[in-house]
């Protein structure tokens, strides 16, 4: 990158807030009271992001007599759920690909089923009067090379002949840049309706406001400090009190698990984004964008790119850092490295936009696993329920693990519980330093593959063997 280019497009750095644009809101609740004293509850949900809210509600919808508490370390949705890029998508499985191969048996049912809990949390929205800026607008997944536009075409055919294609439309290079022009375009898919955008921290909010309506006592601030059993039941000891519960359901994600076993199976990747200033009506005329779906490009380092309600356009992804350790700090939230990065994609994307500014720029920690995909499982003789693992896609599958959390807590065999998705974990991560070590060679060849056609190294191709993989 030319010095005068990368001083060209880093000068619209010169003003972006170092948070979250989403959470960057005067409308921010304020957050509960902190748990002092002693409480007792039917079911005890430890974690106030998606998973955790989620859980709460629908256990709440399931049987209104039950008595649920809701504990948030800091403020509720203040981590991965409040500053995601608002990608609702119906896929269970982390995208149709990775779902496909692994579990090629039950495809068409973890299909069925996602679309199935899409369905239910836009019901949910207008149930709830959740205020997030909801739209059912799809998503185009985009090939900027050649051998990518190939690549999707064969994909498209694929899905055609398995009788996995419904709502998929192939996109020429003119079709795609009609949709949302790019000279960067080669060809797209569009998903017409198994992802909706939204404003996520607007639903975790909202999520939060409709679990107080229904008497979840929710307390922030209030971290979890430890779980043991309790009689019949379990004890979480906090900062300045307990709670005795019959059941937990744990929705911590990329944070300690309370139950240690589980730690192993996911590590931190931090994730990076840019708001926009909103677009002028001649800007987004250049751009099109008419149905405002989401987008999503078909590199290995691929970015993720959406309008807000405002018009504005977030840009994210191509960087996934991961610190040796796996260490979770604040410090590695801001990244000004990344965000020059970013800035010269975004520009050479949409070379017609030069001179917008970014308002915003941020990052932060989400969990992923060996399989990209969440796993679930119970602990203490059936008690404790846990999911983790949504590698940057839980924002509606967020809502599936709740109901599978729900369902082993209830020791019940159910369509959820029966899958080999939910019975089976991932492989755990090595220890370090051979967890760093693998990671980054990962990483690497990923980005050689990106540069050399797509054509994937010997460590690749043995990854993909062995079902493994790290996403960026």
């Amino acid at each position: 990158m030319a010095p005068s280019a990368m001083s060209r497009w880093t000068k619209a750095l010169s003003e972006a807030q170092p948070v979250p644009y989403w959470l960057d809101d005067p409308g921010r609740p304020r957050p509960e009271p902190a748990l002092t004293g002693a409480e007792t509850c039917d079911l005890l949900v430890v974690g106030g992001g998606y998973s955790g809210l989620w859980t709460a509600l629908n256990a709440k919808e399931r049987d209104p007599q039950r008595d649920v508490v809701l504990l948030e370390g800091r403020e509720v949705g203040w981590a991965a759920s409040g500053r995601n890029g608002g990608f609702c998508a119906a896929s269970l499985t982390h995208g149709l690909p990775n779902g496909l191969t692994r579990w090629p048996d039950e495809i068409v049912k973890l299909q069925e089923l996602g679309a199935r809990n899409l369905d239910e949390i836009e019901k949910a929205v207008a149930r709830h009067d959740l205020d997030c800026e909801f739209e059912r607008t799809g998503e185009i997944d985009v090939a900027t090379e050649t051998y990518q536009a190939w690549e999707l075409r064969d994909w498209y055919e694929e899905l055609r002949e398995k009788g996995l294609a419904d709502g998929i439309d192939f996109l020429d290079a003119d079709a795609v840049r009609e949709q949302v022009a790019s000279p960067t375009f080669e060809a797209g898919l569009w998903d017409r309706r198994g992802v909706a955008m939204l404003n996520p921290a607007k639903l975790v909010w909202g999520l939060k406001r409709a679990c107080l309506g229904l008497g979840v006592r929710v307390y922030e601030n209030t971290p979890a400090l430890e779980l043991k059993s309790y009689g019949a039941g379990m004890a979480v000891r906090t900062p300045y009190g307990t709670v005795r519960a019959r059941k937990v359901a744990l929705g911590t994600n990329i944070f300690p698990n309370l139950v240690k076993r589980v730690r192993a199976y996911t590590v931190p990747v931090y994730d990076y984004a840019l708001m926009t200033e909103p677009l002028s009506e001649e800007q987004l005329a250049a751009v099109g964008w008419k149905n405002r779906q989401g987008l999503g490009d078909s590199a290995n380092q691929f970015h993720y790119f959406r309008l807000s309600a405002d018009n504005r356009i977030l840009w994210g992804g191509y960087d996934a850092v991961y610190p040796y350790g796996g260490r979770v700090r604040a410090e590695y939230d801001d990244r000004p490295e990344t965000y020059a990065k970013l800035a010269g994609h975004f520009f050479t994307c949409f070379p017609q936009l030069e001179g917008v500014r970014f308002t915003h720029a941020w990052g932060g920690a989400i969990d992923t696993c060996s399989r990209f995909s969440a796993f679930y499982g119970t602990a203490h003789q059936g008690k404790v329920a846990y999911a983790a693992g949504y590698t940057g896609l839980g924002v509606g599958a967020t809502r599936f693990g709740a109901d599978v959390m729900l369902d082993l807590l209830a020791g019940e065999r159910t369509e959820r519980t029966s899958l080999e998705m939910v019975r089976k974990k991932p492989l755990p991560f090595p220890p370090e330093p051979f967890a760093w070590t693998g990671i980054a060679l990962t990483k690497w060849s990923l980005a050689r593959a990106d540069s050399h056609g797509g054509r994937r190294n010997l460590w690749l191709r043995t990854m993909d063997k062995l079902g493994l993989g790290f996403d960026s």
